[in-house]
């Protein structure tokens, strides 16, 4: 895992204490876009915590991206966010 990936996955650990994160870097995929050529990365991210539990999506995403916090937007260009709490089932 690279550290800027292994530094997203330790923000969301802290902030959310999920039962699942994953994590995947999408930056390869999007090689010539103008966004990528900023050295900001594309990920995905599915994510399930008990912080989730009846928030709608947007809440949800609010709460990924303070715990990237200053990430968004310089190390961060895109995040697809997944996110569930744990009685609801990823698919």
């Amino acid at each position: 895992m690279n550290q800027r990936l292994a530094q997203i996955q330790e923000r969301l650990e802290q902030a959310l204490a999920p039962s699942l994160c994953e994590l995947q870097d999408d930056s390869a995929a999007h090689k010539g876009h103008a966004g990528a050529a900023s050295g900001a990365g594309h990920y995905s991210l599915t994510i399930v915590s008990q912080k989730f539990e009846g928030l709608n999506r947007i809440s949800r995403h609010r709460l990924v991206y303070d715990a990237v916090g200053d990430m968004m937007h310089s190390e961060i260009h895109a995040l697809v966010i997944r996110a569930f709490c744990p009685s609801e089932t990823p698919t």
